[in-house]
């Protein structure tokens, strides 16, 4: 996902997607654990979106906080 698709999301649509990533990380670490996963890159992908919707929604607070 890139990180003008995001800030077209609104702050609730990205922490709802935030979730839903931390939640899938989480499955395949464990998976991983337990077998060999098919796609290992998967969790860094999986990572750096959660780092970019975290990033835009941190801008996003700073602008509306700016904006007072």
């Amino acid at each position: 996902m890139k990180a003008g698709q995001i800030r077209d999301l609104s702050a609730a649509e990205i922490e709802a997607r935030v979730k839903e990533l931390e939640e899938e990380r989480f499955r395949l670490r464990f998976r991983g654990a337990t077998e060999p996963l098919e796609d290992p890159l998967r969790l860094r992908v999986i990572r750096k979106d959660i780092a970019r919707l975290k990033t835009v929604l941190r801008e996003k607070a700073a602008g509306a906080a700016a904006g007072r």
